[in-house]
């Protein structure tokens, strides 16, 4: 147990992290097995017994592989494709369906999907293929151990999570749809047009849910409605107007009359299906509240404790239970605290003081001194764009601090960072959150790893303890490359980490121990942390989001552990900017497999 500590702690308010903004895409193990089953019997490929022909190698048989499956994935909707391709004609892909994708509920599908995958795994000698092709081959292994396990979970889903749920992602996602040629805006209206259905198969899945007691909560209801509220308030100043003029400008391939026509169908489009869309999933999500058996964590509901396990080995990239995440947490607790009492002469309230004072001018400038600062801590990087923009004021509270758009793995030169001005407290927040997004964070993390060409397969998996555990180290690091003294860094530095160690543990209090508002209420006041609003806030958005803050804290956790693992191995040849190196090179993947194949690129 964590001693209690006569230190406060500075709560930061933080009520949501920032994140990057996944390419909206899903893999459904049921949608595979075709590939599996067509590829299996490709002559060219294999023989009758799966084995490999005389003049194919295994590694190209192999890649013959994970690039059917690629393309099989990313064409199966029109944003799965355009945001992960820029030129999909490259690989063979004309173009995919105007729609969103599919809401997931057949277990067996599921399940059948998962068997042929497998089958098609085991007819390869992985002995025999690259290191590059191994490490592809372990994640593919370990998502199909993944999915099987969750299969019979699908109904504990919730697509409306009020951090990452349908209804707040949605209209940014459609923000930030690039027209390359005018094709793609006459797509993009085409899957404006899809979303009523779209929402519809998100209503009918929550009937669903309602009908088998797994509904959300009354509190959930609640915040989901007043996200879709918030959407729809908006009216004409509905960033989904004014940005579909921008996209047409930037792209250069519309005359002013061909502007006019599209700016006309794009509002009739949302006028007539959109903001319909949005009234009925609040319609429907008014009639369902109070339909829901469980009013805490997720726990509370039937094989609640087992979801949530499989919820965050999946999400997380972990195989420890939740108790040893716990202990796991706690010890890195107690090396902080230790820490802070370590520093002398210095306090909290004084870093927080000083940090309030800090100026650091633009984000456009504290990106550019972030990236000079990281020159000797971390490899070089291609040369590449960002724009930074705002998160529009209507929505800022209903979305994250920041996130990052990640680009389409062919044209990794074009990257977005949004900024919500309305959850920056100060300069040091902006400065600490754009390392998160920028660099070292995801930004720089999706560059370099883009430089070294790895299989496309690899970008339809979401490893979310790697991609926001790295972020999270990279923001911790940040702290140093502040102009603050570094004894202030460290107090600030310490104490941001013991935060997101008590939100961590408070997120698996909640849903895997049973925790109330009042143990809530009380585990934060040991901690100094005693407003009650916040602590409420706090419940509320991890009850909304079971398992999120863990992708930050373990994940960060778990990078600390392996660099203290590769720092032992190296001993006096111990290089941080080799570690970062070696852990960036293999690439967002289960740690376990992070682990075994990060000395492979031991320099």
């Amino acid at each position: 147990m964590v001693r209690k500590c006569s230190m406060r702690f500075w709560e930061k308010k933080e009520e949501q992290r920032s994140c990057t903004m996944q390419r909206m895409r899903k893999i459904c193990v049921a949608g595979l097995f075709l590939v599996v089953l067509g590829f299996g019997g490709c002559a060219e490929i294999a023989d009758e017994n799966g084995k490999a022909g005389s003049s194919v190698s295994e590694d190209e048989r192999f890649e013959a592989y994970t690039r059917e499956v690629f393309c099989s994935e990313v064409s199966a909707n029109a944003v799965s494709l355009h945001y992960t391709l820029k030129y999909p004609q490259e690989y063979g892909i004309e173009s995919a369906p105007a729609v969103y994708g599919t809401v997931v509920t057949d277990e067996q599908a599921v399940k059948a999907g998962v068997e042929n995958m497998e089958k098609a795994l085991i007819t390869f000698e992985k002995n025999k293929l690259s290191v590059e092709n191994q490490i592809t081959y372990d994640v593919l292994q370990s998502y199909l151990d993944s999915a099987e396990r969750s299969a019979e979970y699908l109904w504990y889903d919730e697509p409306l999570g009020t951090v990452s749920g349908v209804q707040t992602q949605l209209p940014v996602v459609l923000s930030e749809y690039r027209f390359y040629e005018k094709e793609d805006a006459d797509t993009y209206l085409d899957l404006m047009r899809s979303t009523g259905n779209y929402f519809d198969e998100v209503i009918a899945f929550e009937r669903g849910k309602s009908e088998k007691g797994l509904f959300m909560s009354e509190k959930l209801a609640d915040a989901v409605i007043e996200q879709c509220q918030a959407f729809l308030d908006m009216g004409n100043g509905n960033y989904l107007y004014s940005t579909f003029v921008e996209r047409m400008r930037e792209s250069g391939k519309f005359t002013e009359e061909e502007m006019g026509e599209y700016t006309k169908k794009n509002a009739q489009v949302i006028e007539e299906v959109v903001c319909p869309a949005y009234e009925r999933l609040m319609a429907a999500v008014r009639e369902l509240k109070g339909t829901g058996k469980n009013e805490e964590g997720l726990c509370g509901l039937p094989q609640g404790q087992e979801y949530y396990q499989v919820l965050v080995d999946q999400s997380v990239g972990t195989k420890e239970s939740i108790v040893q995440l716990e202990e796991l947490t706690r010890r890195q607790m107690e090396d902080d605290i230790t820490a802070m009492e370590g520093v002398l002469g210095a306090k909290v309230e004084e870093a927080k003081e000083s940090a309030a004072d800090m100026k650091q001018g633009t984000a456009e400038l504290i990106l550019k001194k972030l990236s000079d600062g990281i020159e000797k801590a971390f490899p070089e990087t291609p040369d590449t764009t960002l724009e930074v923009k705002y998160v529009p004021k209507e929505m800022e509270e209903h979305l994250s601090p920041a996130f990052y758009m990640i680009p389409a793995i062919d044209n990794s030169r074009e990257n977005v960072i949004y900024i919500n001005q309305g959850q920056m407290r100060d300069d040091l927040s902006l400065f600490t959150t754009l390392a998160h997004e920028g660099y070292p964070g995801h930004l720089y993390q999706t560059i370099f790893y883009e430089s070294t060409d790895p299989d496309p397969v690899r970008s339809i998996f979401n490893f979310g303890g790697y991609v926001e555990g790295w972020a999270t180290y990279a923001e911790m690091c940040s702290y140093y490359l502040t102009p603050l003294p570094k004894e202030q860094a460290t107090i600030l530095q310490k104490n941001g980490s013991v935060i997101l160690a008590l939100y961590a543990l408070a997120d698996m209090g909640i849903h895997y121990d049973g925790w109330s508002r009042i143990d809530t209420t009380a585990f934060f006041a040991k901690y100094g942390i005693s407003d009650a609003e916040t602590i409420q806030k706090i419940y509320d958005l991890i009850l909304g989001s079971p398992g999120n803050y863990l992708k930050y804290y373990i994940g960060y956790v778990k990078f600390l552990e392996l660099k203290k693992c590769w720092a032992e191995k190296m001993g006096e040849d111990f290089s941080q900017k080799e570690f970062h190196r070696a852990v960036l090179s293999v690439g967002p993947a289960p740690f376990d497999v992070v682990e075994t194949y990060m000395w492979n690129y031991a320099q």
